[in-house]
């Protein structure tokens, strides 16, 4: 037990050096999973009871190792409510993923059970997707793990995500460590020698193909001509100073100055970042709002001018309108809080777009209704736990010239059918607008910035990140980071982009890969369960 224990601490090990933002080392997905393939088949094969439990036990270990180096940073980011309190809540993220991860290769050992080794491990690739978009999709969503985005930091490798998204770069890792796991069984099995040929071809086939194309489409792709200028700011506001220290209108006023800095007469957009205005909005009321006015003098400099903004807003109700609203504590209205983005423009033409993927814990509630006695807790995260509200999908913000932006709020930026969806309804380009530096000077905000090369190739968009204390930046179509800044400096950055029309494949057709997969995955449980309940009903009878 100690050897596969050893092995599945040197799995989290090799794919935590592998992730990003650490670079050069992106190689060791093809064979981080290569030592916990080998630790499962050791349980398999040794004599003993409660195999299943071992193989949770371990899988759970080394990947919780993982999980944990890559993603440490999650504490920093909530350590403010208290350091002690901090550590079971920053628990959820750290095991719950490696929690789903055991569950599938739990799965996979009973697949082993009822079937032969090839196919238990094409069915452990569909359950392991499968974990994967559960975990974007149901009420504690975390696909910040999501195999696929560990490509980020050597994105030539992987143009094709423009056809297949990120759960491409999954099934490519899992391949490639399923054919390494099977030579070296191979080895120790004294496999047949034409056997392990075939299977050291497919391997070069597997790596040298996808590799390839992607190098070549990489190196000859190139943009359509249709420039846009665009003006980033980066205020350099300390988050938790932000509502106290500076005034609102102070805070306005240094993303003007920094936006002014830089400006041409011909710019369109200037991109400011998540609750840039600081101060809760009425957003029915938001033309009498003073930061408005303030913005639009701004403007006055530009006549062709758009400003995209971050902003707390709130709408109230005569009624419960929404499952979101919230009841004022000395009246018969309801009001919905919004972390929210705004378009404002030379005219009285006023944009709003609501985040639609919260925060967990830190902008709400999972799975509200059972929960509901955990809301003390969580509102400590941001203080609006349970009640932002949201909308239902995707927008594009549209410019009085008819340019298309696609608004993502911090946190949806790793979204990648999400934010396809507003590509595919007309946005030209991404405006991603974030507040980066609640997680410190850590890798995490090195990792936001590195997803979001993966949403440029998949929809072949410009990326315009604006973070108050993070690192923004310009991506271009290939997902190449063109300029940045530093971090924790107040600046700002410009650049000419080109607009783009033209729908990939993945803008199309979305996440068709884990859709598919889980459908897979869920008719393999189905079978598993079917299975077993047949063998206890003979075994029953034959006793």
């Amino acid at each position: 037990m100690k050897k596969n224990i050893q092995l599945a601490l040197l799995s989290g090990l090799l794919l935590w050096i592998a992730w990003p933002p650490i670079p050069y080392t992106t190689f060791l997905l093809f064979v981080g999973f290569v030592p916990m393939l080998v630790a499962m088949e050791n349980i398999i094969s040794t004599a003993g009871e409660k195999k299943g439990r071992k193989i949770f036990r371990t899988a759970f270990f080394g990947f919780l190792v993982w999980n944990f180096l890559s993603i440490y940073w999650v504490y920093n980011a909530i350590k403010y409510i208290g350091e002690i309190v901090a550590i079971p809540v920053s628990l959820i993220p750290y095991c719950l993923g490696p929690l789903l991860m055991a569950c599938a290769c739990w799965l996979y050992f009973r697949l082993r059970l009822l079937t032969g080794r090839g196919w238990s491990l094409a069915g452990l690739v569909c359950l392991w997707i499968g974990y994967e978009y559960l975990h974007q999709t149901w009420g504690l969503n975390f696909p910040w793990m999501t195999l696929g985005n560990g490509f980020a930091t050597s994105h030539q490798w992987v143009q094709w995500y423009e056809y297949t998204g990120v759960y491409g770069g999954t099934i490519w890792i899992w391949l490639v460590n399923i054919f390494v796991f099977l030579i070296y069984i191979g080895m120790r099995e004294a496999q047949n020698k034409q056997v392990r040929l075939k299977l050291i071809a497919g391997l070069v086939l597997i790596i040298v193909l996808p590799l390839g194309l992607s190098l070549y489409r990489y190196n000859t792709y190139q943009e359509a001509p249709d420039p846009s200028n665009v003006v980033i700011a980066q205020p350099n506001i300390d988050p938790y100073a932000k509502e106290h220290t500076y005034p609102a209108a102070q805070q306005i006023d240094i993303l003007t100055h920094l936006s002014d800095s830089l400006a041409q007469p011909n710019t369109e957009f200037f991109i400011w970042p998540e609750t840039a205005i600081a101060e809760t909005v009425e957003e029915n009321h938001i033309r009498d709002n003073h930061y408005y006015f303030q913005v639009k003098q701004f403007l006055n400099r530009y006549k062709n001018g758009n400003v995209i903004t971050g902003m707390e807003g709130y709408k109230i109700y005569d009624y419960e309108a929404t499952k979101t609203a919230s009841q004022f504590t000395n009246g018969n209205q309801f009001y919905d809080s919004f972390n929210s983005a705004v378009a404002i423009e030379n005219s009285s033409e006023v944009q709003i777009y609501h985040k639609s993927k919260l925060v967990p814990g830190a902008e709400t509630l999972p799975f509200g209704n059972v929960l509901s006695f955990m809301k003390p807790v969580f509102a400590h995260l941001g203080g609006a736990a349970g009640s932002y509200g949201v909308q239902d999908s995707s927008q594009v913000f549209y410019a009085q010239s008819g340019i298309g932006a696609d608004p993502v709020i911090c946190y949806e930026s790793i979204f990648g059918e999400y934010v396809a969806g507003a590509v595919g309804k007309g946005a030209q380009f991404i405006a991603i607008i974030t507040n980066d530096g609640w997680w410190g000077n850590t890798s995490g905000k090195d990792q936001h910035l590195d997803y979001a090369k993966l949403r440029a190739i998949e929809t072949r968009r410009w990326v315009c990140q604006s973070a108050n204390t993070g690192i923004s930046a310009f991506i271009n179509q290939r997902g190449d980071v063109v300029q940045h800044t530093k971090w924790w400096v107040r600046t700002a950055l410009k650049q000419n982009i080109n607009l783009s029309t033209d729908i990939t494949f993945y803008v199309r057709y979305g996440d068709y890969i884990p859709k598919l997969a889980s459908l897979v995955a869920l008719l393999l449980v189905v079978f598993i369960i079917v299975r077993l309940k047949v063998k206890r009903k003979i075994t029953t009878s034959e006793a």
